[in-house]
């Protein structure tokens, strides 16, 4: 048997507390689970990350990153408003093929709220600074300047994630608000 490094492990706490975080929230989510479906004990999960907290928001990150990382592999080469249609179609095949990814965002905007009515503003700042770097990383691969436009996605974005989580399939009539074809 293979024994896996401590970042092996610390990566696949990441991946199993993003599924978790997904499902159940921040606070309907136990060390516990995430630990039992790594298959590591409670201990050694504080070992490589000092609360909950923090195991969430490197999950939070790493939601974030993947969703630049589809933003940049989808705009390649193009700008302008051919990079925010790439962007938003591969965007919405993601989150359809993987919802997890969609309810993790959920769940960092609903956790964000909870936290800053609890009086926890630096929780927010954390989660609202990754969200910034999506926003300028959509904005400079659309050719930068056109902040309207970057606008415009984001918010054809919540429209995106608001269909693909209240399950209009693709072909749906609704689709044709985002892209025109009823088709992501």
């Amino acid at each position: 048997m293979v024994r896996m490094s401590a970042e092996e492990r610390r990566e696949s706490i990441v991946r199993a507390a993003m599924a978790e975080f997904a499902r159940g929230g921040y606070y309907g989510t136990s060390t516990e689970a995430i630990a039992k479906r790594v298959g590591v004990s409670q201990p050694y999960l504080f070992r490589l990350f000092p609360g909950k907290q923090a195991i969430f928001l490197a999950a939070a990150e790493r939601c974030i990153e993947e969703t630049i990382r589809t933003f940049e592999e989808a705009a390649e080469g193009l700008e302008g408003e051919a990079a925010r249609y790439a962007m938003g179609h591969t965007y919405s095949e993601v989150i359809i093929q993987r919802p997890e990814r969609l309810l993790m965002q959920m769940q960092m905007y609903l956790t964000v709220g909870a936290a800053e009515q609890a009086g926890d503003r630096e929780f927010g700042e954390l989660v609202r600074a990754g969200w910034m770097r999506l926003w300028d990383t959509v904005h400079a691969l659309a050719g930068g300047g056109d902040i309207t436009g970057t606008g415009d996605f984001m918010a054809k974005g919540m429209l995106i994630n608001t269909l693909v989580a209240m399950g209009f399939p693709p072909g749906h009539r609704v689709w044709e608000g985002v892209y025109g074809t009823g088709r992501p």
